[in-house]
């Protein structure tokens, strides 16, 4: 829990303040019994209305000053509370982005997304309550007793007993309660990650008619949810019911030694009732602190989840900051070199003994398999992960000594699912590069055989995209990503089974027009259909992680089974000899 402490180092003096005045409330607070003890003592015992008067204005004055108190410490524990979820969400943001492929498969999405919204508020209200109660109610508690020490010596053992009573029940109920609620929050990341499925996946939902299938599912989960959430509900909710039990008791104990002292005439009535007064005062921040204790586990435990996102490390890690320039052999730009690659828990190999050579200006084609291995070879190129064995070179140099924003400056990347962010065309496009003018832009369009329905739509770089690109097509989707990688005008463009929505025609135009606009580039493409990589210069053919040909189209026909079998399935005889 250490590693929070620093997000109060900005909020030092709001930490102080709202603490302190909260301390300075609780002290009027302890001041009102005492003067109730007087008016019942000297204004009422002597009838002085005078008397009752000026000290009912002094119980309205601790009560104004104690208000103006509690006001200005919510003020500034609001304050600090906010600031520091505020910073605690930022640094937890930009951790996430700093990980890995690999971290965040391992974590979950859906893990992530509780652990930045419901956990963070978790922890800004226990921060808030921290600041306003964990002070005050001890304080009130404790000096509770005290005054009821200046008051009567026998009647406070009274309070000795029972607030020691009292906090065996609290601090019991907090340990019990603290990994139930650890639980809780496990079980809301189940619930959520069931919702962002059945949210993002509606259109097969229905499609499928699994609409009655998917909700009895999140019915259990969230049953499941509901179970845990009042079972440790019920256990906390033991502690007000023994808490007032302990408390009204040890009332009933303290008006009855008062009785007999007052007969006895060793204290006044007015100072039984203050007495008692003490006593519900302790009841009440006792049942106030209950509560902060409550929330207190709820924060520990979503802290506890906040700290493991932050132990975990990116295995990606920049070696160098130095030139990002290599020493290419030759004209080769991108080379594998006896390479293994696994992911994370895999006991077998993804990709097994890969070698190859692409060239300045070539264009690589990858075919294969579902589950050959393809978009993984790819993302290893821009270090998205880090081989298991062997190297990954970019320009004669291991891809693990570039610094990885230079490394990702040289490759433009068309993932497989395409994704586009809220905002215009323009803005989109400008991911490519920030600098990029229209013009750039228009160019990029036009090779990516965008250009078309953008002018059709009359907006042109003004068009205003929705969130995922709700209002485009896939076909759209996929060009506009393309066109944001050409924008960069990389000297890498890998384009990741990115063309899978587009019809022949317009496939064939866009390759046609990215082998006539990027002379230099080195073009990776990814491809389920024989058509698109046919003309390579180069076939990757993989299969179950392995590669089992290399070569041009002519040559993987003579010599690859497995390239020979894929042309065949999609293409007649005349096209495959062709």
């Amino acid at each position: 829990m250490k590693k929070f402490l620093k997000y109060f180092k900005g909020y030092k003096l709001e930490s102080i303040l709202g603490p302190l005045f909260k301390l300075l409330e609780a002290s009027f607070e302890l001041f009102v019994p005492l003067v109730m003890a007087q008016i019942i003592d000297v204004g009422i015992k002597n009838q002085d209305m005078g008397y009752i008067l000026r000290m009912g204005g002094v119980l309205v004055l601790l009560g104004v000053v104690g208000l103006t108190c509690s006001l200005t410490a919510q003020y500034f524990s609001a304050k600090a509370a906010v600031g520091i979820g505020t910073l605690l969400r930022n640094d937890l943001f930009r951790h996430i982005n700093s990980l890995s492929y690999r971290e965040i498969d391992t974590i979950g999405t859906s893990t992530l997304v509780t652990r930045m919204t419901s956990d963070i508020n978790q922890v800004q209200s226990g921060i808030n309550l921290v600041l306003r109660l964990f002070l005050r109610s001890p304080f009130i508690v404790f000096g509770a007793m005290v005054m009821a020490f200046t008051i009567n010596v026998r009647a406070a053992m009274i309070f000795v007993v029972t607030i020691p009573l009292l906090s065996v029940v609290v601090f019991g109920v907090m340990l019990v309660s603290m990994p139930l609620y650890k639980k809780v929050q496990r079980q809301l990341d189940r619930v959520l990650l069931t919702t962002r499925e059945n949210l993002l996946g509606a259109r097969v939902v229905r499609a499928f008619n699994r609409q009655q299938e998917e909700s009895r599912k999140f019915d259990q989960e969230n049953a499941q949810l509901v179970r845990l959430q009042v079972f440790v509900g019920k256990i906390s909710a033991l502690m007000n019911p023994v808490t007032y039990v302990i408390i009204n008791g040890a009332i009933v104990v303290l008006i009855w030694t008062g009785a007999w002292q007052v007969e006895g005439g060793i204290i006044t009535q007015g100072e039984v009732v203050a007495l008692v007064n003490y006593m519900s005062q302790i009841l009440v921040e006792l049942v106030k602190l209950a509560n902060l204790i409550i929330t207190i586990s709820k924060a520990l435990a979503c802290a506890n989840r906040i700290s493991g996102v932050f132990d975990e490390q990116t295995s990606i890690v920049e070696r160098a900051e130095g030139s990002l320039k290599g020493t290419p052999e030759g004209d080769v730009k991108v080379e594998f070199r006896n390479m293994d690659f696994y992911y994370a828990g895999a006991k077998e190999p993804s990709l097994s003994r890969i070698s190859f050579q692409a060239f300045k200006g070539q264009t690589i084609g990858i075919i294969g398999g579902t589950g050959s291995g393809k978009s993984s070879l790819v993302n290893l190129i821009p270090r998205f992960y880090d081989a298991t064995e062997g190297t990954v070179f970019v320009d004669g140099r291991d891809v693990k000594d570039y610094p990885l924003s230079g490394l990702r400056e040289k490759i433009g990347m068309v993932p497989q699912k395409a994704v586009l962010f809220k905002g215009s065309l323009r803005d989109n496009m400008k991911w490519g590069r920030s600098d990029a003018g229209d013009e750039e832009i228009y160019e990029a369009l036009d090779i990516a055989q965008a250009r078309e329905f953008v002018d059709s739509k009359e907006k042109g770089l003004d068009l205003e995209i929705e969130q995922g690109g709700r209002n485009l097509s896939g076909g759209q989707k996929q060009r506009l990503t393309i066109a944001r990688a050409l924008v960069r005008k990389p000297e890498i463009l890998i384009m990741d089974d990115s063309a899978s929505a587009l019809d022949f025609a317009t496939d064939a135009a866009l390759r046609r027009a990215i082998r006539e606009h990027t002379k230099d580039m080195t073009v990776f493409i990814v491809s389920q259909r024989a058509t698109t990589i046919r003309n390579a210069d180069q076939i990757l053919v993989l299969d179950d992680g392995k590669l089992v040909g290399l070569g041009t189209h002519r040559e993987l026909l003579e010599k690859c089974e497995v390239y020979h079998e894929i042309c065949l399935s999609q293409l007649s005889k005349e096209e495959v000899s062709r």
